[in-house]
């Protein structure tokens, strides 16, 4: 037991440093086993050492959409140097600054793999890499840029290989007629000719050092495009020389302090740029360039690439057919020596891929490579720009209809100035879709503005274009402090035609590197708008092509569904003025359009702005967009925009604020048909072109005393137009009191129970349609009180109509008075026949009273009638009747005539012919049963109804005359001739009386 207490205690007082080394070390050798066998089998897949493809960079291939080869980059623009032809100033700086222990090294720099850590945190990035000069040349002969553990054990391995196959004076001399300068030059010589015009021997210190830094990254330190970062470069290059011993303090001071500029060779945009092969589109391929560059890891002039694009090559031929002479379009004349000039670039609507590129005409020659206009112009974008800084952003976030509407008026800005519109003149009221298709500018500066800058702005962002911040008002008719190109205007414009969607415009696909395999660029895209926006935008902009006012008609290809808008910029007062040019002319002129395959943007005009385009030379932007789409629409079906579920289609009448639906009777003259966001159409018609429902006329009451009810019916027509489905309110009020419904009715007649015997009565009848009712229409009734010898008294009716003037009043009294003479005339005669008419109390009166009246409301070219009928009957009447009708019956009637008149005084009669004696002179209302007969030969019911009398009260009447003063006067015009018995009835409007006797 004591043993193995003491072993536990020696086991204990062992360091646990020893553990932890020794497991480490087991861990190492494990790891260094595992690691050398993953290296061995990685530098088992390295590429055999090719002498050719170590001296010389094998160029890239760029293949259309097809497939096929189109262009070839690169093996171009070198001067080879041997290397005892490269002084020791070169070698040394270059040394220096990429592998300053090449000569001590067997292909691998174990401490500079450590050490470039450390170098790059204390002394800056870049002041050392990792790799040294062996490896570079193996993996710009070999390999590709690709950072992976297979990659860099190849590159190892081959370096080591290489080392041993080749002697550092040739791999140095390897290198420096390998590595890439920027602009497509190749090799130290060539870029000491290119850049400062001298061979390797005559290079300044600043100089040789500036060429051994820019390998690094040979864009980034190009001296012409970021000469500040290109001396920043070169100045470490020179502190790693001093570092190194290679020169002095003092040389290394005095070269930092020269400018960059200086030696520098000035070169035009064409001479900066160089391609291999065959020169065919050039333009295109500019573009695939900028792109795989982008990529940062791999070198089209040198990786020997196998580049995927999008081009089209008919598209492509067809662009630059197009801009290359003046057999299609009549371009205009060259201006101070410079060519008119285009940039076009055509894109796929539902992917972004760029299918063709019209970098300028006779890109190359007129056009200088290097420039391309379809990329790299910066110029205002005019009118094209409403429907991304305006109009779409208010259906986006306002949800504004098409028909909205926007006044066209004197604006001015809020820091001064008024802009104009192009044809200097302000329209009013106007819907969005009017102001865009008429590319009016007032409208579109008060949508942004009510839109608001911030909201706009982002608008703009999401579809590509990133304008600087904060935007000014002038910036919604394209006032921009930047400008843009063709290429970011096309991808903008393609989102509203691929549903909202946004594709960054791209050309290249995919790459295939030279150990096979793929790289795939990612490409942006996501919906930057909502679908109805998107929509809406393309149906107004279909417009600007379609519409007869629209500014894009050059632009219209028949039978193809195509949307697009025009963009034209105006010079400054102070550039007017300086150049001496007319203000109605233009420094650049634009279209951009789409269909729902293609996608074109178009700019036109002179390099140098003070060349400008005439007004008759603005529409070569349209009539480019036209050929070039027509003839890339040729070879598929182009199907029209679809309307999605978010957006409805509603008629709507013109000029209605807010809008409201198109009624019936809206002219089709003044209706559009126009596009809402769901949920936000408008519900209520326009009553603008709705008829007045006409005031119903021709009303009459048929009163029966025995079952207290009244029959009211009345007369109505409604106007040619007008279908709507009519019906009637009728109210009643008794004797002055409040009006109480009656009933409703869709026909034309009512009956009204509970009409009781001496009350007066105001019955009012209203035309009612949808939500619109007519003027009433209203006739008063006067029953009759039953007298206690059984007899009625007679009361006289009392009815508002228009005043009428006084020559009216005599005609219609002197036509009654004449009526009445002949009635007492015809009673005498009976009672000389021998009836008996002694005790005239014993005679038996029947009366019935029936009123027609027609309001004064309705049509005044109808005519108003008036018909008070009053029958007195006696028993020797009846009998005479009887005797002359030979039927054993009498109809004791009389007929009134009635002149009325209408609102404006106009005479209005309805004379009806009076017979003398025993003639029928009923009204409608006795034709259908109401008449009262009296028959027998000696004898005579003495059976009477109360006598009623009824007028026709019309709503617009003249209730000021003096209804007392106008009865005396009908009674004094009516004679003495008449007998006791004479009923006189008075109309307090028109001032006529009329007395019937039977």
């Amino acid at each position: 037991m004591k043993d193995y207490n003491t072993r536990i205690e020696k086991r204990k007082k062992k360091p646990l440093w020893r553990k932890l080394l020794f497991s480490i070390i087991m861990l190492g050798f494990v790891a260094l086993l595992a690691g050398g066998g993953l290296f061995t089998y990685y530098a088992s897949q390295a590429p055999p050492l090719e002498e050719e493809e170590l001296k010389d960079p094998i160029a890239s291939q760029i293949l259309d959409m097809n497939g096929e080869v189109v262009a070839s980059v690169g093996t171009k623009k070198r001067q080879l140097v041997n290397y005892e032809d490269i002084p020791s100033l070169v070698e040394d700086a270059v040394l220096a600054t990429e592998d300053v222990r090449f000569y001590d090294h067997f292909g691998l720099d174990p401490k500079r793999l450590g050490g470039a850590v450390l170098s790059n945190i204390t002394e800056g990035f870049g002041s050392e890499g990792a790799s040294t000069l062996t490896q570079q040349v193996v993996k710009r002969s070999f390999l590709t840029s690709e950072k992976s553990l297979d990659r860099k054990s190849q590159e190892a391995w081959l370096a080591v290989k290489l080392e041993k196959e080749y002697s550092k004076e040739e791999i140095f001399e390897m290198y420096v007629n390998k590595i890439y300068y920027s602009d497509n030059i190749y090799g130290i010589a060539t870029a000491a000719d290119y850049y400062f015009d001298k061979s390797l021997e005559d290079l300044s210190l600043a100089q040789a050092a500036l060429l051994a830094g820019m390998p690094q990254s040979p864009n980034s330190y190009n001296p012409y495009d970021h000469p500040k970062r290109a001396k920043e470069r070169r100045n470490t290059v020179l502190a790693l020389m001093e570092q190194h011993g290679k020169i002095s303090h003092e040389e290394q001071m005095k070269a930092s302090e020269i400018p960059i500029t200086e030696g520098l060779v000035e070169r035009s945009e064409g001479e900066r740029t160089y391609l291999t092969g065959e020169k065919k589109y050039e333009a295109f391929v500019d573009i695939v360039i900028s792109e795989v560059e982008a990529l940062g890891d791999y070198n089209i002039y040198e990786d020997g690439l196998r580049i995927h694009t999008t081009l089209d090559p008919e598209a492509q031929n067809t662009m630059e057919k197009m801009l290359n002479n003046d057999d299609i379009i009549k371009f205009p004349k060259d201006k101070d020596g410079q060519p008119f000039q285009a940039g076009v670039t055509l894109l796929d609507t539902n992917s972004g891929a760029i299918r063709a590129v019209g970098g300028g005409r006779n890109y190359g020659k007129e056009a200088k490579r290097g420039f391309n206009f379809a990329t790299d112009t910066d110029r205002q974008p005019g009118s094209v720009i409403k429907p991304i800084l305006a109009y779409g952003p208010a259906i986006e976030f306002m949800q504004w209809s098409t028909a909205h509407i926007v006044e066209d008026e004197e604006f001015e800005y809020e820091n001064g100035g008024k802009p104009k519109n192009w044809d200097g003149e302000f329209k009013g009221p106007m819907t969005i879709r009017e102001a865009l298709l008429g590319s009016r500018n007032i409208p579109a500066i008060k949508t942004f503005n009510e839109v608001g800058h911030k909201k706009a702005a982002d608008f703009a962002s999401n579809l590509g274009l990133n304008l600087e911040e904060p935007l000014h008002e002038s910036a919604a008719i394209g006032g921009l402090s930047q400008g843009t190109n063709p290429l970011e205007v096309a991808g903008a414009y393609a989102a509203f035609g691929n549903g909202g969607t946004y594709n960054e415009p791209y050309a290249v696909t995919k790459i295939e590197l030279r150990d096979g395999s793929i790289i795939e660029p990612d490409h942006e895209s996501h919906q930057a708008m909502e679908n109805y926006t998107a929509y809406m935008v393309t149906d107004m902009l279909k417009d600007v092509l379609e519409h007869p006012e629209g500014t894009g008609s050059q632009a219209r290809i028949p039978g193809l569904p195509a949307a697009g808008k025009t963009g034209t910029t105006n010079y400054s007062e102070d550039t007017l003025e300086e150049y001496n040019i007319d203000e109605r002319n233009a420094p650049d002129s634009w279209f951009a359009g789409y269909t729902t395959n293609y996608t074109a943007a178009v700019w036109t005009g002179y390099q140098e702005r003070k060349n400008y385009l005439t007004p008759e030379e603005r529409d070569t932007a349209e009539k480019i967009f036209k050929h070039l789409m027509e003839q890339v629409s040729k070879k598929s079906k182009t199907k029209d925009f679809e309307q999605p579920d978010s957006v409805v289609e509603v008629e709507i009448e013109d000029g209605t604020d807010p809008p409201k639906l198109a009624s019936s009777f809206t002219p089709e003259e003044e209706t559009s048909t126009e596009l809402f966001v769901k949920g936000r159409e408008p519900s209520e018609e326009s009553r603008d072109f709705v008829p007045d429902l006409p005031a119903p006329s021709g009303l009459t009451t048929n009163y029966d005393r025995e079952n207290e009810m009244v029959l009211l019916d009345w007369e109505y027509s409604q106007a040619d137009n007008d279908d709507r489905k009519v019906s009637f309110k009728v109210t009643v009020s008794s004797d002055g009191q409040g009006s109480e419904p009656a009933g409703k009715t869709e026909e034309q007649e009512l009956r009204i129970d509970g009409i009781k015997p001496g009350n007066e009565y105001t019955f009012t009848v209203t035309a009612i349609a949808d939500d619109e009712q007519s003027d009433p229409a209203s006739i008063v009734l006067q029953t009759e009180q039953q007298q206690p010898d059984g007899s009625t008294e007679s009361e006289n009716e009392s009815a508002d109509t228009s005043d009428s003037g006084s020559e009216t009043n005599q005609e219609n009294n002197s036509s009654n008075e004449d009526e009445q003479t002949s009635a007492d005339d015809g009673e005498e005669n009976t009672n000389q026949d021998g009836q008996d008419t002694a005790d005239e109390e014993d005679a038996q009166q029947e009366q019935e009273a029936n009123t027609s009246s027609e309001d004064d409301t309705s049509n005044q070219e109808e005519n108003n009638e008036e018909n008070t009928n009053d029958e007195e009957g006696s028993a020797d009447d009846a009998n005479q009747e009887a005797s002359s009708e030979d039927s054993g019956q009498t109809d004791d009637s009389s007929s009134s005539n009635t002149g009325q008149t209408d609102e404006s005084g106009q005479e209005s009669n309805d004379n009806e012919d009076q017979s003398e004696s025993g003639s029928d002179g009923n009204t409608s209302s006795e034709q259908s049963g109401n008449n009262e007969t009296a028959s027998g030969n000696e004898e005579s019911s003495s059976n009477s109804d109360d006598q009623a009398t009824s007028q026709t009260e019309s709503d617009n009447s003249d209730t000021g005359n003096n209804q007392e003063s106008d009865n005396s006067s009908a009674n004094d015009d009516a004679g003495n001739g008449s007998s006791g018995d004479n009923t006189g009835n008075s109309s307090s409007s028109d001032g006529n009386s009329a007395e019937d006797n039977a």
